[in-house]
């Protein structure tokens, strides 16, 4: 059996995000969905929230868990196999190949890179942020129950 932990801020979860771990979901026999908490970072949503978002949306398809500290640490915990990464353009390319070069450097560890779908590629959590701020709207950008939080908690 293959686990596949996905790791990322998701604050919030876009549809990008979704569309990757709906594939990876596909892919892999497990998924963890781990949610970086880094309480130095101001987020809109704490960790926990984001895990509860997460777990809306998904429900018993993946599990879900927040970390802080290093990732190569958290995928032994969660006795995974491999890192899977969305990747939407080429600086995340750049970006995600070092940090995987260095996991692997770390531990071994073996990340997969699962390239977000073309139609959703602009999507970023800050730019849905920010649309949310400027009361834009958010139609295909984030799943409804997101856009609900945000409105309640930039409102």
């Amino acid at each position: 059996m293959t686990t596949a932990l996905c790791p990322g801020s998701f604050d919030p979860p876009t549809n990008g995000h979704v569309d990757v771990i709906e594939r990876a979901i596909a892919t892999f026999d497990r998924v963890v969905v781990s949610v970086i908490d880094n309480p130095v970072k101001k987020s809109a949503f704490s960790a926990q929230e984001r895990v509860a978002l997460i777990r809306e949306l998904f429900g018993d398809s993946v599990d879900v868990t927040s970390f802080d500290g290093l990732l190569v640490d958290h995928v032994r915990e969660q006795a995974a196999d491999v890192v899977v990464k969305g990747l939407r353009t080429v600086d995340d390319y750049e970006y995600e190949t070092r940090m995987a070069l260095m996991n692997r450097h770390l531990s071994g560890m073996e990340t997969v890179f699962i390239p977000t779908n073309p139609a959703l590629a602009f999507i970023s959590s800050s730019l849905v942020k920010e649309v949310a701020r400027l009361g834009g709207a958010m139609s295909g950008l984030v799943p409804d129950v997101v856009e609900r939080a945000l409105k309640e908690r930039l409102s």
